[in-house]
């Protein structure tokens, strides 16, 4: 893994994101790869297993056109790495603009799926 494999990797991880298609979320992690979008409270916080992260991430999916976001790496070390970016939500009927920083840590197979990924994130605050 490098700093343009990773960025390879966020791309793809954005463009699942968009499409919600269950096919471009599981080909980014490996058949038991570890997804905690809610990294506190344990592994009941944590998708475990490839099919278990696509259910729980359509599941959970945010409607296309309702966002915008940008990740780029921070950090690589062998099948370690770090990304850092930012989720804009758009105002909506469901609630006014808010803006999430993120950090993610990951750890990557050799055939550059992700094997356990844990998203960090504060929610900006307003004013």
């Amino acid at each position: 893994m490098n700093q343009a494999d990773l960025q390879g990797w966020l791309d793809r991880y954005l463009n699942a994101w968009r499409t919600n298609e269950p096919g471009d979320v599981a080909a980014l992690f490996t058949e038991d790869a570890v997804y905690r979008y809610r990294p506190y409270g344990g592994d009941d916080r944590a998708a475990v297993g490839r099919d278990a992260i696509v259910r729980a991430w359509l599941e959970e999916g945010d409607p296309p056109g309702s966002w915008q976001a940008h990740f780029e790496p921070y950090a690589v070390e062998g099948v370690r790495a770090v990304a850092v970016g930012r989720s804009d939500y758009f105002a909506s009927e469901k609630g006014p603009e808010r803006i999430y920083h993120n950090v993610f840590l990951l750890r990557f197979a050799s055939d550059g799926r992700c094997a356990e990924f844990t998203e960090l994130y504060m929610l900006e605050e307003s004013g």
